[in-house]
Parts: C-alpha cells; structure tokens; sequence
C-alpha cells in the first residue's frame, strides 16, 4: 500500500477514520521554517466537521500535535511528526455495515483487494484521512511562503511578483455553477462559493438533496498565482501529472481538467493556442486556455484546474446492494454525513497543490544549486 507522496518533500500519512489518531510524517524539509502549531491550525479549522448545517454534525476539534522536526517555532531539517486525535467517534453507527458493502463506497474493492476492511466509517478509505494531508499542506504552504521572502532578500527588498498564492473554491454544487469570480467572498460563506449571487440557490440544492436522504457533488476551482515560469520535471515528472495525481488520489474526485480543458476538443488549433507577445521586454501570453502549463512546465501565467467531486456516497435513501456472502440486500446508511463534501473538499484541495508546488520548488532549487 502506498502512503507517500512527493519526491523531495515527502510527505507519509497514516490512521483511520475511527482509530485513535490520524497523522502525517513530512521529510525533506528545509530547516529554519516558521512553523508553529498555530499554523497547521489555522487550515484544520477550514476543513473540520460541524462548520455549517451542511457539513456533517460530527464534531472533532481537530487539535494538532506537532511531535518532532519543530524548536523553538523552527522547522529543524529533520522529519515533521503531526497527530490529530480522533475524539467524536461512534462506531456503533457501522456495526450494520460489517456485512455488507455500501455502494459508491471502497467497501468492495477494498475486501477484494486485501481480504479484510475497517467497516467503521471507511477505515482509512474515509474522506477523514485528509485531515493528515491538510497539515502536510500547511507545511508546505509555510515552505513557499519562506522561499519568496528570500527572494525578495536576495533582490535587496526590490518589490517582485509576490509570493505564490493559491485560491480554491466551489465553482459549481449540483448543476448550479458560478458565473463570477470574487476570491473575497471564498471564506464569507459556508458554501466556499465564490459568487455571491449563485451560492444561495447552491445552499437550497443541497437542503433539497438532504430532506430526500439524497446528496449531491459539484466542482472545485483551483487557480494558482505567481507562478514562477520553468516549474516541472519533464517527462514523467511533469507539473501538470503530480498535480493531477495529488488532486485525484482525494476521495470522490471523478475528474480534472486543466485551463480550456475538455472544452479544448470543440475548438481549433488557433483558437486553442495561446498567443505569446513581448511588452516592455518581458514575455507574455494574451491568453491562458493552457491553463498556466505548457509540456508540463509552468508558464507564469496562473494555473488553472477544476476537478469534479461526485455526491457523497453515504446516504439515508435506500440502495440496492450485496452482502459479504454475495446475498442481495438492500441498505439506508446511518451516521452523520456531508450532503455535499464539496466545501470541505476546497481546503482539501487547496494544500495538497500546496504539497506539490513545495516540492517542485524544492526540486528546481537543487537542480539550480
């Protein structure tokens, strides 16, 4: 089983939904990071449970731990232990599903694959494991910010493109799609909406899903600014391939695109391409249909990606489906669940393109150097 991610900062995360803790362990790190509790905290709290009346009632504080590879609010170069303790579990809620597999679920494929589950909440299947990501995000979110400051030291305090920032929000929630852009309103709403005028009619689509047992899914939006140009590792170790692999292993993502994506195959190559100019002595583009990624390699242009999130798969309606032993039944999932994973998938989302951003940086410094 693999549980690592990254090349040179590698992150390994580990634990269960209903076990005693869930945890990450992030080598590769440079030394001499501000990096304090209170910053792994800060992300935690964007994605824990019990946010809103769309979020699953499940209440864990999501307190972090950090056990090794910090002093004196440095980061050491050695590798970052963190723990968050599950506290709010009820396993009981699962005993009826020790049986049988629910649909939509990892249920099936986990039993085929290595003869046993963990039938209480997923095991380490579970969107719960995330919370392990959103802390090594956070590390790394701290390692991109470092790395601009000392940039901008090294040009004598000159003013530069800024630090790399990276904005993730629900750009649609069960067929009802943003048409604007606000990155203000991303955190002024529970929805992580980022139109103001659409997340209301977001908010009734869900509610409607919920009083029917039912869920729904959406879209997330990633957009990635100041970007320095000549990020990546070609062939096999592309940008644009280790982002689709972070964004992709998140449970219930169905789909990625990057840029004019699918909509790409309805046009022509001229309409397609994204004319380069000079202005001022400094190359640009007057158009990002590429998404801010060419050959895999980053543009400077902002990276744009959109990942499709499915329905959460437990609901309360009832499903057909197959016990253990291959006997057809029929099941209504208990337990406090998302009627939409989509809000609490953004942060999600957000620091696992941290994670590869840091690494990639990492990377391109050693090859420098």
């Amino acid at each position: 089983m693999r549980n690592s991610f990254g090349k040179t900062f590698k992150v390994t995360t580990f634990g269960e939904s209903h076990g005693v803790a869930l945890g990450c362990v992030i080598d590769g790190c440079p030394a001499q990071i501000s990096l304090k509790e209170e910053d792994i905290q800060r992300e935690l709290d964007l994605r824990k449970p019990g946010q809103s009346k769309f979020a699953t009632p499940r209440k864990e504080n999501d307190k972090v731990r950090i056990l090794s590879g910090v002093f004196e609010g440095k980061t050491l170069g050695t590798p970052i232990a963190m723990i968050v303790e599950n506290k709010d579990v009820r396993s009981e809620d699962y005993g009826n599903l020790k049986e049988v597999f629910r649909p939509g679920h990892a249920d099936f494929t986990w039993e085929v694959k290595f003869g046993v589950r963990d039938f209480r909440g997923g095991g380490r299947s579970s969107g719960r494991e995330t919370v392990a990501r959103v802390m090594a995000g956070a590390v790394a979110q701290k390692i991109l910010e470092a790395e601009k400051a000392t940039k901008e030291k090294k040009k004598g305090g000159k003013k530069t493109s800024g630090k790399i920032k990276i904005y993730a929000f629900a750009a649609e929630i069960g067929g009802i799609a943003g048409e604007k852009v606000d990155l203000d309103y991303i955190e002024k709403n529970p929805l992580r909406a980022a139109d103001a005028k659409k997340e209301p009619l977001m908010e009734k689509e869900i509610s409607s899903a919920a009083r029917e047992g039912d869920s729904v899914g959406g879209i997330v939006e990633i957009i990635i600014k100041n970007v320095p140009a000549g990020l990546g590792e070609p062939v096999f170790g592309k940008l644009s391939s280790d982002l689709a692999a972070a964004l992709c292993s998140i449970p219930a993502v169905k789909g990625i695109e990057f840029g004019a994506g699918f909509l790409s195959t309805k046009m022509r190559g001229s309409q397609n391409n994204d004319p380069l100019t000079s202005k001022n002595g400094k190359i640009t583009f007057t158009k990002n249909d590429a998404g801010g990624l060419l050959g895999g390699i980053s543009t400077g242009q902002d990276i744009i990606i959109r990942i499709a999130v499915k329905p959460t798969s437990s609901i309360s309606k009832p499903q057909k489906t197959i016990t253990k032993q291959g006997k057809n039944t029929q099941i209504e999932v208990k337990g406090r669940h998302d009627a939409c994973i989509v809000p609490r998938l953004v942060p999600v989302a957000k620091n696992m393109v941290a994670i590869v951003l840091a690494d990639h940086v990492l990377m391109q410094k050693r090859n420098l150097s």
